[in-house]
């Protein structure tokens, strides 16, 4: 009796289920983006404070409370971080069938989606949260904004592109 058997693996080895494709690109995103705040805090203040960073990141929801709040306001910090890290990546996933835009310039897509969440999380976010923003500064600003375009926008789109080629590869 001759027996068959079924292979689970796609055509193309290299295509990434949805969910996996989703989660890598949150978490190498999202680890990139807050590896560089800190490290980039550290360079301007001198000193790399992580905890405090994270709790700033915290101030959003809970005030300046967040910044004497200890390790859980760190806590709290990270998984606000982390969220909206989920929400660009996601926001990415779900536009990039619709727009052509993102499918035939990969690179530049994720560079110039740096600059869109820069602008929404600086001018949207931001201003409703409870941060006490301080002065504008061109300077900070282009060095966020170029964080966000390599840390954020970049991996972002190429672990999307690659998702949707190789979907069409496969189809």
């Amino acid at each position: 009796m001759a027996t068959t058997t079924l292979s689970k693996t796609p055509a193309n080895p290299f295509v990434m289920p949805a969910l996996k494709t989703v989660m890598l690109a949150w978490l190498v995103a999202g680890s990139l983006d807050i590896i560089s705040a800190i490290l980039l805090n550290g360079a301007i203040t001198g000193s790399i404070r992580p905890l405090r960073l994270l709790q700033g990141v915290a101030s959003g929801a809970f005030g300046k409370e967040a910044l004497t709040g200890g390790i859980p306001m760190a806590l709290a910090g990270l998984l606000f971080h982390y969220f909206f890290a989920l929400v660009w990546v996601l926001v990415f996933f779900f536009g990039y069938p619709f727009i052509p835009f993102l499918q035939k310039h990969k690179i530049i897509s994720g560079l110039l989606y740096g600059i869109f969440v820069w602008i929404i999380m600086n001018r949207v976010v931001v201003p409703l949260s409870r941060i006490t923003p301080g002065p504008f500064r061109w300077d900070r600003a282009l060095m966020n904004m170029a964080i966000l375009m390599v840390m954020i926008g970049l991996p972002i789109s190429l672990f999307i592109h690659k998702y949707y080629e190789g979907r069409s590869k496969t189809a």
